[in-house]
């Protein structure tokens, strides 16, 4: 029998793991909770309400949530939230997504249609790999992390816990991004980028605060 399961969050993210959930046969969704709902519906599902509503999924029998919230701060403090309730946060994989046997994911992880985990790559709690994104050899990505549409990450390269590779980035092999740094669309990585860094260009280079 499929999973009832609840997406706290009706935005774009949101609207991508309804469509990626459509393709998951395991997992039967109920709705959306959103503290700002877009309409009683999007894609077929209901609006539930906002977090109040999510007591009561649990006394029907709704134990798995998902995450869809774009920003990682609030991600994380969203999946606390769940978690303390007694929400499980499983890992979400499209099937068109390529996955070496030896890669791993951790709870909450999200990765979008035809992305690629290589061998020996890991990819952390609540972490993103979004559409098209490529992860090569023993790849780390950390916790809360988010892989932009398209991005391409080369052999060793290690992504910090909370940093944002932007759509179309690239990386020279065994770089490291910091943690909670932005690498902005289409850049180029030639170097480690520190925490907090925001870089973008070819190569990449430090962006105007």
């Amino acid at each position: 029998m499929a999973e009832k399961l609840v997406i706290l969050g009706a935005g774009g993210h949101g609207r991508a793991i309804r469509e990626l959930l459509r393709e998951l046969p395991g997992f039967a969704p109920v709705g959306f909770v959103d503290a700002r709902p877009p309409g009683p519906e999007m894609l077929g599902l209901k609006v539930l309400g906002d977090e109040a509503a999510l007591p009561g999924l649990l006394a029907a029998g709704v134990r798995t949530a998902v995450v869809a919230l774009g920003d990682a701060a609030a991600r994380a403090a969203a999946a606390a939230r769940l978690q303390a309730m007694g929400f499980a946060l499983p890992a979400l994989l499209h099937p068109s997504a390529i996955r070496a046997a030896s890669a791993a994911v951790e709870e909450g992880v999200v990765v979008l249609p035809r992305a690629v985990l290589g061998a020996a790559v890991r990819v952390g709690r609540l972490a993103i790999v979004n559409t098209g994104a490529i992860l090569e050899h023993d790849v780390a990505v950390g916790p809360l992390a988010h892989i932009g549409p398209g991005a391409v990450l080369p052999g060793g390269v290690r992504v910090g816990e909370g940093a944002l590779v932007g759509a179309g980035a690239c990386c020279r092999p065994y770089v490291t991004i910091g943690a909670r740094a932005v690498i902005g669309v289409g850049a180029a990585v030639v170097a480690d980028v520190p925490e907090g860094a925001a870089m973008g260009g070819v190569p990449a280079r430090p962006l105007p605060s």
